[in-house]
Order: structure tokens, then sequence, then C-alpha cells
């Protein structure tokens, strides 16, 4: 009984950037984002087969607990207006978008400030497995867990190369203990969510205390009695970023507690019309997307 957390703005932008600008409706309104994300959703269901589905979507992009956290959070992707930065051509596809899934059926959860991520999470630890998560960013890393059968199909590469992301695979990607990526990634930073981790630490550094400690306190506690495991120059940049470590783990980590609405996750059945989604076919232009779809959902 697989379940398959779609990342949906992850695959909307992969979307976007990946297939032709030049894709249009008759009308002439961008099409490419769209088309994207139903080809690989009928790709990745055909390929996984699962029988539970939720996409999930942003309530908040930049939740006001993570901002309160770390003003930084994200601010590099801020425009003139305080919203993020997208293009109009990919804005104006994401309504659309919603209103096909809804008409195929595909559960659509967001909740007011909290990330998909969290989202994502909150699901992957409170559903049963196996659980595949599908995205192209790696933050979702810190979700994977053999022993429940979660894992991330990393889009990185592209669909037909995508890579299905276990503890070993992290392990040796990293070189560290494949369930501490959250800690590692914590201390390196991500400069794409406008995080700096600790000062000073970079990969090299995150991964030596990731192979010897099991969570950002016990390194601090670590460097202040000096041990061993940590060189002067590391316990130094620990002590020294003690501010921003105590707020990492909150801000770093998914939510696991996010209050999400009961959905039915089965995989949605034929209705006894496919009137609307032909419509959609219709009006803008989708043809091939909309059967591949339709085809994957093995109506």
């Amino acid at each position: 009984m697989t379940l398959m957390l779609l990342d949906s703005a992850s695959l909307w932008y992969r979307a976007y950037y990946g297939m032709p600008d030049t894709l249009l409706s008759p009308t002439g309104t961008p099409i490419n984002a769209i088309k994207g994300y139903l080809d690989m959703s009928a790709r990745l269901i055909n390929q996984y087969r699962p029988n539970r589905l939720i996409a999930a979507i942003e309530g908040d992009w930049r939740p006001s607990w993570r901002v309160e956290l770390f003003p930084g959070y994200k601010a590099n992707r801020v425009d003139a207006k305080g919203e993020e930065e997208e293009p109009e051509t990919l804005t104006e596809q994401v309504p659309i978008l919603l209103d096909i899934l809804d008409a195929f059926g595909i559960p659509i959860v967001g909740v007011d400030d909290y990330e998909a991520d969290d989202i994502i999470a909150t699901f992957s630890v409170n559903e049963p497995g196996p659980i595949r998560i599908v995205t192209g960013d790696r933050d979702l890393f810190q979700l994977v867990d053999d022993k429940r059968k979660v894992a991330v199909v990393y889009l990185a590469k592209g669909i037909a190369n995508h890579d299905l992301v276990d503890l070993k695979w992290i392990a040796d990607r990293y070189q560290i203990p494949g369930d501490r990526y959250a800690l590692f990634a914590m201390l390196r930073g991500d400069a794409s969510d406008g995080l700096p981790g600790v000062k000073g630490i970079g990969e090299k550094g995150a991964a030596h205390i990731a192979n010897n400690f099991a969570s950002i306190e016990e390194a601090l506690a670590a460097a202040k009695s000096s041990d061993s495991r940590l060189t002067s120059q590391l316990i130094k940049k620990l002590i020294e970023g003690q501010d921003y470590i105590a707020i990492a783990p909150k801000l770093v980590n998914c939510a696991l507690d996010v209050p999400v609405p009961k959905v039915a996750t089965k995989m949605p059945k034929r209705p006894e019309s496919l009137e609307e989604i032909y419509q959609f076919k219709s009006d803008y232009g989708l043809g091939s997307s909309i059967d591949r779809m339709i085809a994957a959902l093995n109506w």
C-alpha cells in the first residue's frame, strides 16, 4: 500500500524550467509547467504504482514562525513587494494545474503557515509505509527511514535518471550515517533557503561532526568540554555559533505535527464522466499529458 507524496512546488518549478516556454494553450496561456507536472506525475505513478497519493502544496512558502526564529530565512527569494520571486508565466499556471488535479480527484493538501515539506513530513511519520516522497530538494532527505520504508524519489537528474534515496544512498553520497542528514544540513547550511549554517563549518566539517555526534546539542556540549573528537577550529566555530545552534533544529527540521486535514488518500477512481477533464484538455491544449495521467490512473 505505497503512499506517494508529491512535493508540488518542486515539481512544477522543475517542469517550468525543464519544458519549452513555447508550449502554449490555444489562447496563448503558457502550459509548460502544467504539462511537465502531469507528465512527471504520470510517469512516476506508472513506475512506483502507489495505492495512495497526495499532492502537497505550500500553505506558506516562508512561515511566520520560521521567519521569527531567523529573519533571513528565504529572504534571498523575496521580491520588492515582499512576495516570493517567481516568473509570472509560472504563477498563472499554478491555479489551472491545481484545478486539473482536483478534477482528477487527487487530494491537494496545504496548511496555513506551513511549507509543503512540513506537510509531507507529517504524513510520512503518521501514515504506514512504504512511502515515496517525490521532490527535487535535498531538505526531505531527513525523512528517509529504512525501517518504515520511507524513501525519497530525488529528481535532481530528471525523471529518467532519478535516484531513489535510502539511508545507504545518503551515507554513500555524503560520507555520514544516513540517519544524520538533518544534523549535517544544520551545520552546513543551505544558501538557496538563506540558511548560513554554523559560520565557518562547510560540508567537510559538517560531515566530520555528523560522523562523531548524534545531535547538534551533543556536538556543542563536546565543543564546550574540548572533546578530542573535535579539532580546535571546530570547537571554536561551534562555540561561536551557539546562537544559531539554539534555533537550528526548529528552523531546519521539518515540522512533524502539522494539523493536516483528513483526506481520502486512495488512488482516485474513474468518475462517471470525464467531461471536465476533457474540457481542460481542449481548453488548454494539453493533449497527451491528460491522456498519460488517465492511463497512469488505470482509467
